[in-house]
């Protein structure tokens, strides 16, 4: 996602909701250190004031750091539930460190964990929920912004149909000009040349934010609608020109002065992310390695006896930055010698009875912890395809190639979302492709857990599609 200021809420009513927003803010904190009070005593024992002070107090620069995600007309919810249990974390940090600053030693760590554990609940809880009624309020007609487009070609066209996808975003699109028209527009929405705006923003009219669409070098015109957005107190914004090549997961970034853009934002370039995932990874799959027998033993006897071959089955696969792996699985098959080119079937005659029930439960999938715990693969991630997969898709599906930017995944979005198993058509592995880029565009570790919640749902519940 494009980096830059949020668009904040103006137009009725919106100067005050991110105020009283931090003030509920502050009233779920304050619901949380009653019942933590009630629940430990120590935490309301000798010096109870000064604590509940000190609570408030240390919240003040936690509130202000998060101030931006409750001014940000877009809402996406992964991203307010990570800000949410970032403000707990936060202020878990600063409200401790401020209680055994100040001196008072009687609390017992009880209590904070019960403190901190109906925050982390109630927290993201409450923001997800102001965030629905917020939403619900702007369709209603309340907390919009007027908003005008410059700019009447692709680039307008797509951004004015995006904005009405949703009328949660709280815009209300009052016109659209441009001197050179290139785009027809619904309902009389395109207003007629820039001047047209000029004189609509003389008259008094109430415009609250441009969003400025043409593109080219016609310096004169952008600095002609800038003027006009400066002299009338109009927020301004540039949309740059969208193509096949650019998402919403774009970056600005900047080289000494000049700006820089990015087509692709990756989380897990971030050396913190990369690392927070990868001991996410070491923990869960050194865990299941060492519970691991439990379930190996009797797979492997059943295995065994099911038909003559080995236990595990071994194959060449494609991996992080185009690298190849031995990728591992419980074998599922009779030996043939077109496992490492051909899919497997619905009604193949190469799965043995043991076979398919292992795939089905994706139990034939676990030796995979394997492929984690030594670094080759990752908990969550797009599947890895065989080579000859791999050398056939890029050259047929654009940004192919893409999805092992990151490492691959035993589970994955596209997974997840129906889009597992043998692809038949092209255009079932031209949607995993665009899941999988979605996912690496979109990474945080919460959409990993939902993913990895979801796979186990999905395998209890038993897949029609995993054979």
């Amino acid at each position: 996602m494009l980096h830059m200021a949020p668009i904040i809420s103006k137009g009725r009513y919106g100067k005050f909701i991110h105020y009283i927003l931090t003030a509920l803010d502050f009233l779920i904190l304050n619901i949380a250190f009653m019942a933590t009070g009630l629940l430990q005593p120590s935490l309301i024992a000798t010096g109870s004031r000064t604590v509940w002070l000190l609570a408030n107090l240390t919240y003040i620069p936690v509130a202000y750091w998060l101030s931006n995600t409750h001014k940000s007309r877009t809402i996406q919810m992964d991203h307010v539930i990570a800000n949410a249990l970032r403000g707990v974390g936060a202020h878990a940090l600063l409200f401790i460190s401020a209680i055994y600053f100040v001196g008072i030693d009687h609390i017992h760590w009880s209590a904070f964990a019960i403190f901190y554990g109906i925050c982390f609940v109630i927290f993201p809880l409450w923001w997800t929920l102001s965030r629905i009624i917020i939403k619900n309020y702007r369709r209603g007609g309340g907390n919009f912004a007027n908003v005008v487009i410059v700019g009447a070609n692709s680039t307008g066209r797509q951004l004015l149909d995006e904005i009405n996808t949703d009328y949660g975003f709280g815009y209300r699109v009052v016109g659209v000009y441009d001197d050179n028209p290139e785009t027809d527009f619904p309902g009389g929405i395109y207003k007629g040349p820039v001047d047209y705006l000029a004189r609509y923003l003389a008259d008094g009219e109430k415009i609250d934010e441009i969003f400025y669409a043409i593109t080219g070098n016609d310096e004169h015109m952008m600095k002609r609608v800038v003027t006009l957005a400066d002299n009338h107190m109009v927020q301004f914004y540039y949309v740059p020109r969208l193509n096949g090549y650019f998402t919403r997961g774009f970056e600005l970034t900047a080289i000494g002065s000049m700006p820089v853009l990015s087509i692709r934002r990756n989380p897990l370039m971030s050396m913190t992310n990369s690392f927070i995932k990868r001991t996410f990874d070491i923990i869960v799959s050194g865990s299941l390695i060492l519970l691991s027998p439990i379930v190996l033993i009797p797979v492997a006897v059943a295995v065994k006896l099911s038909s003559p071959g080995p236990v595990f089955f071994r194959q060449k696969r494609t991996g992080y930055r185009g690298r190849e792996f031995q990728c591992f699985k419980f074998r599922t098959m009779r030996l043939n010698s077109d496992s490492d080119s051909l899919q497997a079937t619905e009604k193949d005659p190469r799965k043995t009875k043991v076979g398919n029930f292992l795939r089905h439960s994706s139990i034939d999938e676990l030796p995979q912890i394997w492929n984690v715990f030594i670094g080759d693969m990752s908990l969550v991630g797009p599947r890895p395809h065989m080579l000859s997969h791999t050398e056939e898709y890029s050259r047929l599906i654009d940004k192919y190639m893409v999805r092992h930017m990151v490492k691959p995944g035993i589970t994955g979005w596209a997974q997840v979302n129906g889009y597992r198993g043998p692809t038949h058509e092209l255009w079932q592995m031209e949607k995993r492709v665009k899941y999988d880029v979605w996912y690496i565009e979109h990474w945080s570790m919460l959409l990993d857990l939902k993913i990895m919640v979801r796979t186990v749902i999905n395998a209890l519940k038993g897949e029609s599609n995993a054979f």
